[in-house]
């Protein structure tokens, strides 16, 4: 429990310094702490007569400097215990009453806006004031006010996700809340409310030792009310994500360390991924030549969007028992998928009159392929006809504890698990084991012959690992410059390693992608594959070049898969690709 303890604190400590904490600030600055400025003073500053008026009205006189003092702390405590209480219990709760599971947020918006009219003009504010004119304690806007503040903010903050606010929010969308879950959750909640209080005290130490501050305590009032009304409209339009895409997701490696220990996931594993519909699958081994038993499998859950089913109507798992099915998670521009898939179409072409169905959960991993229409071009472009199921906000993926594209989950015509294969490769033995299934749900049933499709997947680790160019997920840049978000001139380096990349020229650094500022920019790529693709999207041609051979790749539309190169075997390269402006690049993936 206590190395949970610590998960949680390090991994809120985290999201507390991230990009996504930024539009919460200025609020936490002024209201939660500006306002909250006592009356003494530092020495050698003249102190602010109680009595004026506008050290009244802002709650630092007197009768109000107790509860002044205290708002920072309240402001933080409203909002841990909100969130934690919101993301514990709130969707389920909602799901239950069957109430929109965005209520809970727009009811903060609104505390929010009326906290933030109030500030602004007094008279409202006394009218806020009258359901709490039975307690009996003066000055009620100077720490009730704080505390409802924080109550409000933790409604509406939606910290960075990760592995920690995944493992909490599974465990309250599904009601698995053990003793294990509330501490990560509390524990995740302090940690990413230390840095606020830390800020919130800051803005008091300024405004306790700034006379500007001490002396205005009515514009800043307003300030901090107009700051609250802009913060509840700007999550309306989700102008902080434009926000936070704009600044370079400084904590992502911190992240990625937290996510990638394997001690830490299996911790929240038993933080609340782990539940009652996928606790089984720990029984299936990956790849196993033989069936085995895994329990049954778990929900299809919080799908934006169907397609190719009829009426585009959702397809739910117990309905389908009787049928033999394969669960294929996959994104469509996923090299990995892309060669996958064709065994898949070949499958269902071949068994779907025989009792199989297919159903492929698009789980995506860049932001562009949260689009459905992109979604459905790549499908079509792919030959997908079966049932494809969009899982933008990974539900499903989260319920399967899935950590891999591709990755199939066979299920028997009784809905149980019987095979699960991560990543490509094992198609004859998946196959094999759905002509057994196919047959134990239908011992007269008449199957076509078995697939001659070679498995031409390469060997894991014999090809450059695939290489993101995005600002937000660079792991083996070779140049001097800074690798951040933001235009600047690079330049090749003397000496660049294996399994690596260099940029050349004007370059615009996006946090999932890479534009050319000006006419054009190249890359340099140091490989190892037979094969080389590039997703890239916009309007214009590629030129690559490569042991003086010339080729151009027209690139039309949407983010999506093109090959550049191909060398027969496997081997090491170098190429370079020069990109037109106008034309994005996403990543380097191998084959």
């Amino acid at each position: 429990m206590l190395q949970l303890a610590l998960i949680g604190l390090v991994g809120g400590l985290i999201t507390g310094i991230s990009p996504c904490i930024l539009p919460v600030l200025p609020v936490i600055f002024f209201s939660g702490g500006v306002q909250s400025a006592r009356n003494g003073h530092p020495p050698g500053a003249s102190p602010v007569p109680p009595h004026t008026s506008d050290a009244g009205v802002a709650g630092v006189g007197v009768a109000g400097a107790r509860g002044a003092g205290a708002r920072p702390y309240l402001v933080i405590l409203g909002l841990v215990l909100s969130f934690s209480v919101f993301t514990l219990a709130g969707s389920f709760l909602l799901t239950l009453l069957h109430l929109p599971q965005d209520l809970l947020r727009w009811i903060g918006l609104v505390v929010l806006v009326l906290i933030g009219v109030g500030l602004i003009f007094e008279r409202f504010q006394h009218l806020l004031e009258l359901p709490f004119s039975w307690i009996p304690q003066r000055q009620v806007g100077n720490d009730k006010g704080g505390f409802l503040l924080g109550l409000a903010l933790g409604a509406v903050y939606v910290p960075c996700a990760g592995p920690v606010l995944a493992a909490i929010a599974v465990a309250g969308a599904t009601g698995q809340v053990g003793a294990e879950t509330l501490v990560l959750t509390v524990t995740f909640a302090v940690g990413a409310a230390i840095p606020l209080l830390v800020f919130a005290l800051a803005g008091r130490r300024v405004a306790e030792r700034v006379k500007a501050f001490r002396r205005n305590q009515r514009g800043i009032r307003i300030t901090g009310g107009i700051l609250m009304i802009a913060l509840a409209i700007g999550l309306v339009f989700n102008l902080p994500q434009t926000l936070q895409r704009l600044v370079p997701d400084y904590t992502s490696s911190l992240q990625e360390q937290v996510q990638g220990d394997s001690a830490v996931q299996q911790k929240l594993n038993l933080g609340g991924l782990v539940n009652d519909q996928n606790r089984g699958l720990d029984n299936c081994s990956n790849g196993g030549t033989e069936l085995e038993s895994c329990g049954t499998a778990p929900d299809i859950k919080g799908i934006q969007q169907w397609f190719n089913t009829p009426g585009n109507q959702p397809v739910n798992l117990t309905a389908e028992r009787g049928k033999v099915v394969l669960v294929d998670f996959w994104a469509y521009s996923c090299i990995n998928c892309q060669r996958s898939v064709p065994h898949l179409t070949d499958w269902y072409a071949k068994y779907k009159d025989a009792g199989l169905e297919i159903i492929g959960v698009h789980s995506p991993e860049y932001a562009f392929e949260k689009e459905p229409r992109n979604v459905m071009a790549g499908a079509q472009q792919l030959g997908i006809s079966y049932p494809v199921a969009i899982d933008n906000n990974l539900a499903t993926w989260t319920n399967y504890r899935n950590r891999y594209w591709p990755a199939h989950y066979l299920l028997d015509a009784n809905g149980t698990v019987r095979h699960i294969q991560f990543g490509e490769g094992g198609y004859q033995n998946t196959e094999k084991l759905i002509r057994q299934l196919l047959q134990q749900a239908n011992p007269n049933v008449q199957l076509p012959p078995a697939s001659v499709q070679s498995d031409d997947a390469p060997a894991a680790g014999t090809t450059t690992p695939e290489t993101f160019l995005g600002a937000n997920k660079d792991i083996n840049f070779s140049g001097t410059e800074q690798y951040t978000a933001g235009a600047r001139d690079f330049g090749y380096p003397q000496a660049q390693p294996a399994d690596s990349f260099a940029l050349l020229g004007p370059w615009t650094l996006d946090s999932q992608s890479i534009t050319p500022t000006e006419a054009s920019a190249s890359i340099r790529l140091h490989y190892t594959a037979a094969k080389v693709f590039m997703v890239v999207a916009g309007e214009g041609e590629l030129t690559v070049r490569e042991d003086g051979q010339v080729r151009r790749v027209e690139v039309h539309g949407t983010p999506t898969l093109y090959q550049v190169a191909d060398r027969g075997q496997s081997g090491g390269g170098v190429l370079e690709v020069e990109v037109p402006g106008g034309v994005s690049a996403y990543s380097f993936t191998f084959g």
